[in-house]
């Protein structure tokens, strides 16, 4: 029996499965609409796809790095007790690996990549992750740096951090920035009466402070607070008898921006007598 587009459409309705997963779905049951959903459920399709919907949240954000290539990395789950399953972080792990290996443009590349050890793609690993552990999750973003890079994971995956160091590379977006925040600056403090001469001394004050509010080779190096964090990289360079300077970084924290999942224990109570 043959179908059109429009049964494509329905049956991704009312499975909440993508396009390609449904055409193949009718394609194997002759154009049956309840074949082709029991063709999905039996590929456990319908059960992640109805899981994609709840909010994933919590998860961990790390960090890893070889040789000479970096990753950041956050992945969600619905809830913080599946972040500490080991299956999840083997999961996070492998996906990792695949990033320093296959260098994704972006997590929709991602998506389509071997993942790294197996015989399935990102995708299909994803899947079967949300299937066998129940939760529905997500590969958020991700950063990936080639070259000196250092890594840090803070708190057990709330917080991950990935540094890249390198000898001569001149940037000069910095500079745009701050001659930008000085001419807002300078008016600001012309238009609050003062004469030109003053704001510009004024103004450089404002931009010391913006300096270390903003910029991470100015702020105070977490520890020792006598040093700022240019002065200690200056001081390990000098001890190890070359250059080093901070080029790039990338800071991820867990669930940051995203709506976070509230839970009603009461009413699950309530739910689950009212179903027995």
């Amino acid at each position: 029996m043959a179908f059109t587009a429009k049964d494509v459409m329905t049956l991704r309705q009312k499975t909440g499965c993508g396009m390609m997963d449904c055409k193949k779905a009718l394609t194997e049951a002759d154009g049956d609409m309840d074949k082709a959903i029991d063709f999905l459920r039996e590929q456990g399709l319908a059960k992640a796809a109805k899981k994609a919907s709840r909010i994933a949240a919590e998860g961990v954000a790390v960090a890893y790095s070889n040789d000479k290539t970096g990753v950041a990395l956050e992945v969600n789950a619905e809830t913080d007790f599946v972040a500490k399953n080991a299956d999840f972080q083997a999961f996070v792990k492998t996906i990792a690996d695949t990033i320093l290996a296959e260098n994704p443009a972006d997590v929709a590349d991602l998506l389509t990549k071997k993942a790294a050890g197996t015989e399935m793609t990102v995708a299909e690993l994803l899947q079967e992750k949300i299937q066998t552990i129940g939760e529905n999750m997500i590969i958020r973003r991700f950063v990936r740096y080639e070259g000196t890079v250092a890594t840090y994971i803070h708190m057990g995956g709330k917080i991950s951090v990935m540094v890249k160091f390198d000898t001569d590379l001149a940037d000069k977006e910095p500079d745009e920035v701050i001659e930008h925040e000085k001419k807002i600056m300078t008016e600001q403090v012309i238009n609050e009466g003062k004469p030109e001469a003053i704001a510009q001394k004024i103004v450089m004050g404002k931009i010391g402070k913006y300096y270390e509010e903003n910029c991470l080779v100015n702020q105070i190096f977490v520890k020792d607070n006598k040093l700022k964090v240019d002065q200690y990289t200056a001081q390990t360079a000098k001890a190890l008898g070359g250059k080093i300077e901070i080029v790039d970084f990338v800071r991820f924290e867990k669930g940051e921006g995203l709506e976070k999942r509230e839970d009603d224990f009461a009413a699950e109570v309530a739910a689950a007598v009212a179903g027995k």
